[in-house]
């Protein structure tokens, strides 16, 4: 019997899907990022409420700044984070905003109800900003801003119509196809190799973890039900050999009032 109850146990602690409510167990970004994730649940927790919240304490796992979704599926913000339940198809929907390096940590994606609420721990990591990524970017700008300077000498970059480089011309017989004079055809500078680096995604990240505490989890419990049967055992042999001491004495004591009448 309790080894068919530690796996069913164990199974429930490492695989999600043993759950009314699952989802990512891990998300990242840089700082700075908006990511976001989505919360799957079961159709009897359609009607009940639910909350994102960052996990705190040490022992006991509690909540901290929590926000709850609304009830009428419109998406609810509380500061950076938003949150949007979609009972028709069966999702919570989490987005951060603006990450920053102190967001870093483990967070709680839960359905309130009667009872333990349903939830399950995702972790976030934030990644500090590279200066090369916005070095890069910078880069790439001047270059396609020298693309756009004007081929011939004295004239300006403008946005509007250019004045033919021919003199005494207007510029409607420039500009006109049929004026039979040439346009410089405007080419695409090309870029430098060095301008274009492959800059580091910042896409937000889903890889699926399993917790150290979930993993942990099930050899404490092995461990406590080895520590109990040690225990009994220790137990009930001691309480054998106070018995078995008991009946030896007994028995002396017996023999010694027998051949005492003799």
């Amino acid at each position: 019997m309790w080894p068919l109850v530690l796996v069913l146990l164990w199974g429930c602690l490492l695989f999600p899907g043993c759950g009314a409510l699952v989802g990512p167990k891990e998300i990242s970004g840089f700082e700075g990022d908006t990511v976001s994730l989505q919360c799957t649940y079961r159709e009897e927790l359609r009607k009940h409420k639910k909350y994102w919240c960052k996990e705190s304490g040490f022992f006991i796992s509690r909540c901290s700044s929590t926000v709850y979704a609304g009830d009428d599926g419109q998406e609810r913000t509380e500061g950076r984070v938003s949150l949007q339940d979609n009972p028709q198809e069966l999702t919570l929907k989490v987005t951060l905003r603006k990450l920053t390096l102190q967001d870093a940590g483990k967070y709680f994606c839960g359905v309130s109800k009667l009872g333990r609420d349903e939830s399950f721990l995702v972790s976030l990591l934030v990644f500090p900003a590279s200066p090369g990524l916005h070095q890069t970017v910078t880069t790439a700008t001047r270059g396609k801003t020298g693309a756009e300077a004007s081929p011939f000498p004295g004239t300006t970059p403008s946005g509007h119509a250019r004045t033919s480089p021919y003199a005494g011309t207007s510029p409607h017989e420039a500009t006109s196809p049929h004026a039979g004079t040439l346009r410089p055809s405007t080419q695409p500078e090309p870029t430098s190799t060095e301008d274009i680096r492959p800059a580091p995604s910042r896409t937000s990240l889903s890889r699926v973890s399993i917790p150290m505490v979930r993993i942990l989890a099930p050899v404490l419990v092995l461990l406590s039900l080895l520590l109990a049967a040690g225990l009994a055992a220790l137990g009930s042999y001691l309480l054998r050999w106070r018995k078995e001491a008991q009946l030896a004495t007994e028995t002396q004591r017996n023999e010694k009032v027998h051949l005492s009448h003799l």
